[in-house]
């Protein structure tokens, strides 16, 4: 996941609201949004290379989404891979500050990574490249790209604002169809690029950081692979869609998971 912004309480019908964008090679392979035969009370995207994941719901409606923290040095190479972090958070129990608290002993072991964990009551934030490796965070909009949480990039202030926007002016209940959900959807199909001026320089040529300015991103080789939406109710209900993309950005797969309180979707896809 390269960028995301979160709604934490501030919605008078979702508590949590996520919207995401996972940006990848094209080349590395990966599973769609799919309940986990391994795990069957979690249903999430997942890498089919090392088997982690990049955003993932559970059962009890807990939320684990990680990003890489960009930056020139390479990781060592007996470096536990990221996408494992939220499968271990969602395998558990613990609350996200237990979980947190518990990482952060081993943290530095990893390549820089960002880390949002969420439950019923709280959202927390951690990263390895932070002096202070966790927080919890204040009900509020954040947002995250490869960077620490809410650094003002041009695609994470637009994509933070968009959603702001829409909280502002969206009607107090989503009808069925989910047509109201749709600026959400335009904001993470936004492929603008940044001037050359706001771009941040993170270790990468300035041809590259053009190209990763935009919050939905085209290449041949690199790209947006997935965007992913999750809403969580404050009655727990639970919508998620994920929409995936060919390698010239077209809509190559969508598939949607709802539950009402109590539930959960059924069987588990293959894979």
């Amino acid at each position: 996941m390269c960028l995301a912004a979160i709604a934490h309480r501030v919605h008078p019908q979702y508590r949590l609201i996520v919207l995401a964008n996972r940006d990848e090679f094209h080349a590395r392979p990966a599973w769609s949004a799919h309940r986990w035969a391994d795990q069957p009370d979690v249903v999430g995207g997942r890498d089919a290379h090392a088997g982690g994941t990049w955003l993932a719901v559970d059962r009890q409606r807990r939320v684990g989404l990680v990003t890489n923290y960009r930056e020139s040095a390479k990781a060592a190479a007996d470096a536990p891979t990221r996408g494992r972090l939220v499968p271990a958070f969602l395998a558990g129990t613990q609350s996200p500050g237990r979980f947190l608290t518990d990482l952060a002993a081993e943290a530095a072991r990893y390549a820089g990574f960002n880390l949002l964990l969420a439950d019923r009551d709280t959202l927390w934030y951690a990263s390895n490249r932070h002096p202070a490796f966790s927080r919890d965070l204040p009900r509020g909009v954040h947002a995250l790209s490869n960077h620490l949480l809410d650094t003002p990039w041009p695609k994470l202030r637009r994509l933070r604002e968009r959603l702001t926007g829409w909280l502002e002016t969206a009607p107090l209940q989503q009808d069925a169809s989910g047509s109201n959900l749709e600026p959400l959807w335009s904001a993470l199909a936004d492929d603008e690029r940044a001037d050359a001026a706001a771009l941040p320089s993170t270790g990468v040529s300035p041809e590259w950081e053009h190209l990763l300015s935009a919050a939905f991103i085209r290449h041949s080789d690199y790209g947006t692979r997935c965007s992913t939406l999750v809403l969580i109710g404050h009655d727990d209900s639970l919508q998620i869609e994920e929409r995936s993309f060919a390698t010239d950005g077209s809509l190559r797969e969508r598939v949607r998971w709802q539950a009402a309180p109590g539930a959960w979707p059924p069987a588990p896809a293959p894979g």
